[in-house]
């Protein structure tokens, strides 16, 4: 590898069995043209994996002694990284040799401010887990073009988040926005990430080839239920302008009781009102955060808003009974209040 070539540090979270991190780690630093190292946080690994990664050349082990989360672990890892650039991979996700130098010549460009990979389900290659993530005006998102064919997604294009399963940006950038936000623990701080970004008048791409194997499995649980709900609303409350909130707040009632119903019924409201406690009890801390990141921004939700997707229509969970007729309702609601915006 040549002295000019990029440096790259990737961060890599260590939870549970981890089967497959000494896989990730030895392609990451196997990686063509640039220059790698990786940054393991061990967030609660129970195997001896982390152990033997520590005797790796390139790699550099933090163990904080408990689990950070997603957010909070990578935003440890970010602090040890030397590289001029940062990429956050999966521990189950494998790259490509050419990966990690086509995320950085998207990530150096002008105006860019995250690059995505193509992430590809490991067990069917030519199919997506994801190409970007769509962001619903309600504030859900998921993996974008979940099982479509790699190859109907050939080209570089912008979406409106990033995958956090790999996803690269300079190490500059993340420095000053301040990395994830550490209190969504996991689940969302990607989306927030990438619309804070948007924000500031930085694109963020899909990178079509930029490969990444990534042994994907769905799972739902009520903690899990618990972050996605929590983290939704902690999302629109201080990303969305104040006008936009009002625009949409009979689409936020509406969503917010159907989704009450789910959960009495799922039998996780007990989950669910965890979560407006919590917000509740940060009140303050919500509107600090709220002045902070809308006295950054520099784009209007108005010209955002083409962005925003108003049908729910993830390829990778069973849609609920009724959601054609949903979608049907939303796509005129979203279009009247883009003309409100």
């Amino acid at each position: 590898m040549t002295p000019s070539a990029p440096r790259v540090s990737a961060v890599v979270l260590a939870y549970l069995e981890e089967p497959w991190v000494e896989n990730c780690v030895r392609a990451l630093l196997a990686s063509d043209a640039v220059q790698a190292d990786v940054v393991v946080v061990d967030n609660g690994c129970t195997t001896t994996a982390v152990d033997r990664l520590k005797k790796m050349d390139r790699v550099t082990v933090l163990s904080p002694g408990r689990n950070l989360g997603f957010a909070g672990g990578c935003n440890l890892g970010a602090t040890a990284a030397t590289g001029e650039f940062l990429a956050l991979i999966n521990a189950d996700a494998l790259v490509e040799p050419t990966a990690l130098a086509r995320l950085v010549a998207v990530a150096a460009g002008p105006r860019v401010g995250i690059a995505s990979g193509s992430i590809r389900l490991a067990d069917v290659p030519d199919r997506l887990n994801s190409a970007g993530n769509p962001l619903h005006f309600l504030g859900l998102s998921w993996a974008g073009a979940f099982g479509e064919a790699a190859a109907d997604h050939p080209a570089n294009r912008d979406v409106a988040c990033a995958s956090g399963a790999a996803m690269m940006l300079r190490r500059e950038l993340w420095e000053d926005l301040g990395g994830f936000d550490p209190a969504y623990f996991a689940y969302l701080e990607d989306a927030e990430m990438s619309w804070r970004c948007w924000q500031r008048g930085l694109r963020v791409v899909y990178v079509a080839g930029a490969v990444v194997l990534h042994r994907y499995e769905f799972s739902r649980n009520k903690r899990k239920l618990y972050l996605l709900e929590r983290n939704r609303l902690l999302l629109l409350s201080t990303l969305y302008a104040r006008r936009t909130l009002v625009l949409l707040l009979p689409a936020l009632v509406a969503l917010e009781l159907g989704i009450w119903v789910m959960a009495v019924a799922g039998g996780w409201a007990r989950q669910k009102a965890a979560g407006w406690g919590w917000l509740l009890r940060h009140g303050g801390w919500l509107r600090r955060r709220r002045a902070l990141l809308q006295a950054q921004r520099v784009v209007t939700d108005r010209d955002l808003a083409k962005l925003l997707t108003s049908r729910f229509e993830p390829a990778n969970i069973t849609s609920p009974p009724g959601v054609d007729c949903v979608n049907a309702v939303l796509d005129g609601y979203w279009s009247t209040v883009r003309r409100w915006l």
